[in-house]
C-alpha cells in the first residue's frame, strides 16, 4: 500500500479493510484541515513530500509499531497536493487484540509521521497570505529543535 496519496482518503474503506477476526480493538485516526490557525482563517493546506523517502520512512515507522505492539493493522495514509477545509489530511488506523496497544501503537505512529517523514505543509490563509511548515503543531511559535522531534516524550498529555 501506498502512504501518500493526491486522492481524497476513503476513511469508510481503510476502516472496512483494518477489521480483523482477532482484534477486539481498532483505533482511528483522523487529521481534518479546520478553517482556522494562528488567528487566522484557512483556506485549504498544501502538502509536499520527497515521496521516495517518505514512503520508505513511513514504511518503516509503520514495521517498528508492529514490532512494539501485537498489531494485526498498522497503516497510515497522508494526502500530498491542494486539500481543502473538511478534508482529511492524513489517517492512521491500527487494530490489536486489545486497545491498549492499539491507542499507544496510533499515536506513537501520528507523532513520528509528523515528526519525522519528510512531509511539508503550506497553509494558505483566506487574507492572501501563506506560512510553511508546523507540520507537528507541537510549537505554534515556530520550530524550536532543541524541543523537537526525539526529545518529544510520547504521552496524551502532550496532544493539545
Amino acid at each position: 500500500m501506498e502512504h501518500l496519496t493526491y486522492k481524497k482518503i476513503n476513511i469508510t474503506k481503510l476502516l472496512e479493510d483494518s477489521h480483523h477476526e482477532s482484534c477486539g480493538a481498532v483505533v482511528l485516526f483522523i487529521g481534518d484541515v479546520r478553517n482556522h490557525n494562528i488567528g487566522k482563517s484557512v483556506q485549504y493546506l498544501e502538502y509536499e513530500a520527497f515521496t521516495p523517502m517518505a514512503e520508505s520512512m513511513i514504511q518503516s515507522i509503520l514495521q517498528e509499531a508492529k514490532g512494539k505492539w501485537q498489531l494485526q493493522t498498522a497503516l497510515c495514509l497522508h494526502r500530498i497536493g491542494k486539500v481543502e477545509v473538511l478534508e482529511s489530511a492524513v489517517c492512521v488506523i491500527t487494530s490489536s487484540v486489545h486497545r491498549n496497544e492499539a491507542y499507544q501503537a496510533n499515536q506513537y505512529i501520528m507523532e513520528r509521521v509528523k515528526h519525522e517523514a519528510p512531509i511539508w505543509k503550506k497553509e494558505v490563509f483566506l487574507d492572501g497570505t501563506y506560512e510553511w511548515g508546523n507540520n507537528c503543531g507541537c510549537h505554534p511559535d515556530g520550530f524550536k529543535s532543541e524541543l523537537h522531534a526525539k526529545n518529544v516524550p510520547l504521552s496524551f498529555s502532550n496532544i493539545k
